[in-house]
């Protein structure tokens, strides 16, 4: 038979670099091909570059690492496949300057979906590079909208899922914080995605007589169970992660959040943490209960009455992103 796949890995990577915005050649390798050496991945990059699909900047404080981004026309190629059918172009795409302003938070939200991917690999878990998608439109109407860092598609191999045993699909809302705004503008994001929750199409036309109009929340036109909710932090040291934790902590209280809250766990992690054990180990903490330590993928439901948070843990060596070394 005829091989159809030719250039598949460009293709591939190409997918990987308009999607994700922005990321290294060390995290391009790790995400799309890390079976073979970092020298084909490398290789493949410049290809694309001379073909005029992607371009890149050079970030001279980190070891002179290579950054890569989408060109406009690497843009109109890869906007055709559907492959990336829920994946928005952004603005100023190709604009080197705007990706040079970009590049810390596009950086570290490329990485939270690296250990997210490399995690599902270790476990023999459904996670593939295009399964993490940056800043999905959510529409809150009146032009409002609700645009998570990145939304995560994640099957597991459990049993229980499916009746063919594919194990069982978890979705999640990622926000990534970087300590570039106040814990109290962090914790409001909470609000937003209650709205999100909530929120249902105003129904054009008349009902008809004796029928009450079916309000159904805008979510379920896409999901078949609201996203979980995490947030990642990271940009500071463990006292500071810990005051952003109690402001999501503080939220709690707001009346608007309970609906949210009963129906969808929320819940945060340090990325340091993240990177070192992985996504699935015991380092998020439901925003109810900070006391607590699971992996994002239990179920979790808020305590009886309310419970004592705990101390900050103490000053530790934490892991280096894989983007501070040369690519």
């Amino acid at each position: 038979m005829v091989n159809v796949d030719v250039g598949g890995a460009d293709r591939l990577a190409l997918a990987v670099v308009v999607q994700y915005r922005m990321a290294t050649t060390e995290q391009m390798h790790l995400i799309v091909s890390p079976g073979v050496r970092i020298e084909q991945t490398r290789r493949r990059l410049a290809k694309l570059r001379e073909e005029g699909l992607v371009d890149r900047i050079t970030l001279p404080q980190a070891g002179r690492t290579r950054v890569w981004f989408a060109t406009q026309y690497g843009v109109e190629v890869a906007s055709e496949w559907p492959e990336l059918r829920e994946w928005r172009p952004p603005r100023l795409v190709s604009d080197r300057t705007a990706a040079r302003l970009r590049v810390g938070h596009a950086l570290v939200v490329t990485e939270t979906g690296l250990a997210f991917l490399q995690d599902a690999r270790r476990r023999g878990d459904v996670c593939r590079p295009l399964d993490w998608i940056p800043e999905v439109y959510h529409s809150l109407g009146n032009g409002e909208a609700v645009i998570p860092d990145a939304l995560l598609y994640y099957r597991t191999s459990e049993s229980g899922g499916d009746e063919d045993g594919r194990g069982v699909m978890r979705r999640a809302f990622v926000e990534v914080d970087r300590a570039t705004m106040g814990p109290e503008r962090l914790a409001a994001k909470l609000t937003a995605y209650a709205r999100l929750h909530s929120y249902a199409p105003v129904q054009l036309g008349r009902p008809r007589a004796h029928r009450q109009p079916v309000v159904e929340e805008n979510w379920r036109r896409r999901y078949a169970m609201f996203p979980r909710l995490l947030f990642v932090l990271d940009g500071t040291g463990p006292a500071g992660i810990a005051a952003r934790m109690k402001a999501l902590h503080a939220a709690v209280e707001f009346a608007v959040l309970r609906g949210l809250l009963r129906s969808t766990p929320v819940m945060v992690a340090a990325l340091p943490d993240i990177l070192r054990d992985g996504p699935s180990a015991p380092v998020w903490r439901p925003v109810e209960d900070l006391s607590q330590r699971m992996s994002w993928m239990d179920a979790y439901r808020p305590p009886a009455a309310p419970t004592r948070l705990t101390a900050p843990e103490p000053e530790r060596s934490w892991p280096t992103p894989s983007w501070g070394t040369s690519g």
